[in-house]
């Protein structure tokens, strides 16, 4: 191969969020890769009274744990006016970049690790005593934040503004034409990586495990391991260009 980056045709299934993975897509295919599209994670909009009147409320924190939590929340604000809130916080940079971009910079986001346990180290947190914190997250998220959260002194609250549920898609074509296709694949999460598993089915399962998996936290690579993959990369970073850099290390290793 020429450049580092350069994937050389190199064909990479995209297992994002339909509305999330084009940015990556363009990404593969500037850097002569082919993307091919397959999302495990549908989402699907979570609009309650109690959302509603959550979103509503005065917090101390207001804490989006995806790019998915803030525009699922951002629809239930009829006006698009952001309560009053002492400190915003994003998981990680795209969070924070649609926050931006919806007219509220957050206070709080990792420099480095983006995750909730990263966020939990900043100094801003450490002493949450009689805070009101609100946790904008899809039904039944990670508890890891809440508990320590609840550990420091505040008190919790969940605003769930989406749920993940599995597209209904026939995997047989892409099957068929995966050992001719299919060079590397990613997860972003746990629940993409086992829908992924889950949608190839038996048929697939060799196949998938045998391709090198690109994922962005060490959980998921264990995960992954556990699986029974036998390449897993962890991206240094939680976002597109960081990921594109896995596969073509992968592809300078080939």
């Amino acid at each position: 191969m020429g450049s580092p980056c350069d994937l050389g045709g190199r064909g990479v299934l995209v297992t994002r969020p339909a509305a999330q993975a084009e940015g990556l897509c363009q990404l593969i295919e500037a850097a002569g890769g082919r993307a091919i599209r397959f999302p495990t994670i549908a989402i699907d909009p979570v609009d309650t009274p109690e959302t509603q009147a959550l979103l509503a409320a005065s917090w101390d924190l207001m804490y989006f744990v995806s790019p998915n939590a803030v525009e699922q929340a951002l629809a239930q604000y009829a006006d698009e006016t952001w309560p009053q809130v002492k400190w915003m916080a994003a998981v990680g940079r795209g969070t924070a970049r649609v926050l931006q971009m919806a007219g509220r910079a957050p206070d709080l986001v990792p420099s480095d690790r983006y995750e909730s346990e990263a966020l939990l180290e900043m100094p801003e947190l450490a002493d949450m005593t009689g805070r009101r914190v609100l946790i904008v997250r899809g039904e039944g998220g990670r508890g890891v934040f809440a508990q320590a959260m609840r550990e420091r002194g505040a008190e919790v609250y969940f605003a769930e503004v989406y749920r993940r549920v599995m597209p209904a898609v026939d995997a047989r074509p892409l099957l068929a034409r995966w050992s001719e296709d299919v060079d590397y694949t990613m997860a972003t999460s746990d629940e993409v990586l086992l829908n992924l598993a889950e949608m190839l089915g038996p048929d697939g399962r060799s196949s998938l495990l045998a391709t090198p998996l690109v994922v962005i936290a060490e959980r998921t690579a264990k995960t992954a391991r556990d699986l029974g993959f036998r390449l897993v990369r962890v991206a240094e970073r939680a976002e597109d260009a960081a990921i594109l850099r896995s596969f073509c290390a992968l592809g300078a290793s080939d």
